[in-house]
C-alpha cells in the first residue's frame, strides 16, 4: 500500500490546476480516494468526527448487495438448466448464470460511469460513490435476458434525469436506479412486463408468481393456481424462481438488510413502516375476498411479503438516505404508505401486477412534504410547551 500511494503522489502534480491533465482531475480523484483514504479534511465548520463517510456507506450498500447478486447468477443459470430439462448441477448453475447476468452488470457500470465522468469533468467536481450503488441497484431490478443495449439506454437515462439534472449526488429527489427501471418499463414493456417477462433459454418462457396470480379467474384459489404453477413459500422465500435478477430471494434481501442496519447505513423505521402498510393492506383486501372479487384478493398477506421486488425495494430501494424522508416519524410515514401503495396496485391495477417501483417513485416526491409536516409538528409542540410554562 505503501508503494501504491507513494506512486500516486509521484502523478498528482499532473492533475492539478494550470497543469496538462487538469481535466482528468476528477478521474484521478476518483481512483486515489478509492484505493486510499483521501487525505482533506473540511475546511469549515461545523465538523463531525466519524469515521463513517460516503465513500464507506456506499461500500457497505455494495457488501450487503453481494447476497441478491451472487444468488441472481446462480438463479439465473437454475431457471436455465431447468428449462432445458437437465438436473441443476451446482457449477453449471454458476457458470451459465454468470453468462448471463455479468455482461448486464458491467455494461450498467459502463455506460453509467461515462455519463459520470462526463459530468463530473464540465462541472469541474469530485466523482461520487453513489454511482457504485446505482450501477448495480439497476441491473438487479432486471429480467436476465434484458437486451444489453435497452441496460446501456437505461442507466444513462437513470443517471442524467434521475440524478445529474438535480446537481449530482445527494440532491436528486427520485432514486436513480428506480428512474432508470422506470424509463425501461415503460419504452420497453415487451422485455419488462407481462406473463413472459422471463426468458431462460428461446421457446422457453414461465410466468412469475405475481403474474400467475393476477391471472387466475375470478372465484377461483389463488393458492391452489400458484402450487400449480410450481410456486409455493419455501421457493419463493430462497429465491429458485424467475424473476428479475436481485429481487427473486427474500432471503439474500434479508441478508442485506441485517448487515445494513448493524452497520446504521439503512433505518428499520423505514423497512419497519414499509412492511406494517404492505401487511395492512393486504389484510384489508385479504378480508374483502369473495368469488366476485380478483383471485389475488384471497392471497394472504404474508405471501405478498416474498412476492415480486417487495423486499428487495423494502432493504435497497425504501432506505435509500437521499430520496426517502430525514425525520424518525416521517420514516414510518414514508415506509408505510409505500407498503400501501404496493398492494393497491398490485391488487387492484389488472394490466400491472407489480407496484414496488411506482409506489416507491411517488413516495420520492412526497418525502419533503412529509418531512415539513412532521417538523412543522414539532415546532407546534414546542411552542404549546413554552406559552404553557411562560
Amino acid at each position: 500500500m505503501k508503494l501504491l500511494e507513494k506512486q500516486l503522489k509521484k502523478i498528482e502534480h499532473l492533475f492539478e490546476k494550470g497543469k496538462p491533465l487538469e481535466k482528468f482531475y476528477p478521474l484521478f480523484e476518483a481512483l486515489d480516494t478509492f484505493l486510499m483514504t483521501p487525505g482533506k479534511v473540511t475546511q469549515r465548520g461545523p465538523h463531525i468526527r466519524d469515521a463513517v463517510d460516503i465513500k464507506r456507506v456506499m461500500v457497505f450498500v455494495i457488501i450487503a448487495l453481494i447476497p441478491t447478486t451472487l444468488m441472481g447468477i446462480y438463479n439465473a443459470g437454475y431457471q436455465i438448466l431447468v428449462a432445458k430439462g437437465l438436473s441443476a448441477d451446482f457449477g453449471q448453475c454458476w457458470l451459465l448464470g454468470a453468462q448471463k447476468i455479468i455482461p448486464i452488470i458491467l455494461v450498467s457500470y459502463l455506460a453509467g460511469g461515462v455519463w459520470e465522468v462526463l459530468f463530473a469533468v464540465v462541472r469541474k467536481h469530485e466523482i461520487n460513490e453513489g454511482f457504485l450503488v446505482t450501477g448495480l441497484l439497476f441491473p438487479l431490478t432486471l429480467p436476465p435476458d434484458m437486451p444489453l443495449w435497452q441496460v446501456a439506454v437505461g442507466i444513462s437515462f437513470g443517471v442524467v434525469f434521475g440524478k445529474e439534472i438535480f446537481g449530482g449526488t445527494g440532491m436528486n429527489i427520485f432514486n436513480p436506479a428506480l428512474v432508470a427501471r422506470a424509463f425501461v418499463f415503460f419504452a420497453y414493456p415487451a422485455q419488462m412486463s407481462g406473463s413472459n417477462i422471463w426468458v431462460a433459454v428461446d421457446g422457453f418462457t414461465r410466468a412469475t408468481p405475481l403474474a400467475v396470480a393476477k391471472e387466475i379467474a375470478k372465484g377461483q384459489p389463488v393458492l391452489q393456481g400458484l402450487q400449480d404453477a410450481g410456486y409455493n413459500l419455501s421457493n419463493m422465500f430462497y429465491g429458485f424462481i424467475p424473476g428479475s435478477i436481485g429481487e427473486t430471494s427474500a432471503l439474500a434481501c434479508v441478508i442485506g438488510l441485517i448487515f445494513l442496519l448493524i452497520t446504521g447505513v439503512a433505518s428499520w423505521r423505514t423497512v419497519a413502516g414499509s412492511v406494517f402498510g404492505m401487511l395492512a393492506m393486504a389484510s384489508v383486501f385479504y378480508l374483502l375476498r369473495g368469488p366476485d372479487k380478483l383471485a389475488i384478493f384471497a392471497l394472504p398477506p404474508h405471501w405478498h411479503l416474498v412476492m415480486g421486488g417487495f423486499a428487495f425495494g423494502a432493504v435497497f430501494m425504501v432506505t435509500d438516505p437521499v430520496s426517502s424522508c430525514y425525520t424518525d416519524a416521517g420514516r414510518w410515514i414514508f415506509g408505510f404508505l409505500v407498503g400501501v401503495l404496493t398492494i393497491l396496485i398490485r391488487v387492484v391495477n389488472p394490466a400491472y401486477p407489480e407496484g414496488v417501483m411506482l409506489s416507491i417513485l411517488f413516495m420520492n416526491a412526497f418525502a419533503p412534504l412529509i418531512d415539513h409536516f412532521v417538523v412543522e409538528a414539532h415546532i407546534g409542540k414546542r411552542q404549546k410547551f413554552l406559552s404553557k410554562t411562560i
